[in-house]
């Protein structure tokens, strides 16, 4: 189990480095896209003005990762509860193991999404999530999405996470539209700008919600290592002292065995009565 959560870390891993490949060039869509808008607009719209808040919780699927999904679960119950919005909010769940924490921390859950086996089957899972989100945005006016998840911060250690999906971060879009282009000419596109825009948005989410999933599986399979690891102390540290115990039960066999030998020799030898 443990090397097989250092293998599954490992390829985790690999897989955001791939993703941060993939994200950079979605930003430099982004970049020529906002170079090129016709106006420049507050580009979140009608997101700034607050709106119903929607919360995406990403736990586990599978167990022996030690306090991993109950962490979570108190890091999310705080995070919303020092927004005032205990009542007025969606909460989606990703991983069957962190709904009964999320639901002893007083949250209450609208969806259940499970994890997949594999990274052949997060796409699907990415796509739900974001259909999702387009589904309550449109019928509930959720205008404001957090994910929360845990993030690896070492080979067994992670800690919980959070950061803003939506609405976009117009500092974030301003500074992409102020970068200066690296190449020696501009690209040009023949699209339409609002068709363009929405699609490079929507990749844009589907890289955010893609990686914080990643990184939970890789800090799930890091609290598994780490659990393994205290399991494998906890093992040493009891057949050690059965070692010991055993030592002193068989020398105090011994001991009490050359005392019957002394005792009966001693009875044969001493003097007649």
């Amino acid at each position: 189990m443990k090397a097989l959560a250092a293998v599954s870390i490992r390829h985790y891993q690999d897989a955001v480095d791939s993703l941060t490949d993939y994200h950079r060039t979605v930003e430099l869509g982004l970049q020529i896209a906002l170079r090129a808008r016709p106006q420049r607009p507050d580009l979140r719209g009608e997101l700034a003005r607050g709106g119903k808040f929607g919360a995406i919780v990403i736990g586990s699927g599978q167990g022996m990762c030690g306090q991993f999904n109950e962490e979570l679960a108190a890091f999310a119950a705080s995070k919303i509860d020092g927004l005032g919005i205990r009542e007025d909010f969606v909460m989606l769940a990703i991983g069957l193991r962190v709904v009964a924490p999320l639901e002893r921390a007083g949250l209450q859950l609208d969806e259940v999404f499970s994890v997949p086996a594999s990274l052949s089957g997060l796409t699907p899972l990415v796509q739900d999530v974001l259909l999702q989100i387009d589904e309550w945005s449109d019928q509930l006016a959720v205008e404001r999405f957090v994910i929360y998840h845990n993030r690896q911060t070492g080979r067994a250690s992670y800690q919980p996470h959070s950061h803003p999906l939506l609405p976009l971060e117009q500092g974030w879009l301003e500074e992409l539209a102020s970068h200066r282009w690296g190449g020696l000419g501009l690209p040009i596109f023949s699209v339409d700008w609002e068709t363009l825009f929405a699609a490079l948005i929507r990749q844009h989410l589907l890289v955010s919600v893609y990686r914080s999933i990643v990184e939970s599986l890789a800090a799930e399979n890091a609290s598994r290592m780490a659990s393994m690891q205290a399991a494998e102390r906890n093992i040493d540290e009891r057949l050690q002292e059965l070692i010991k115990r055993l030592n002193q039960q068989r020398q105090t066999a011994i001991t009490s065995e050359l005392l019957d030998i002394v005792s009966g020799f001693e009875a044969l030898t001493g003097p007649q009565a």
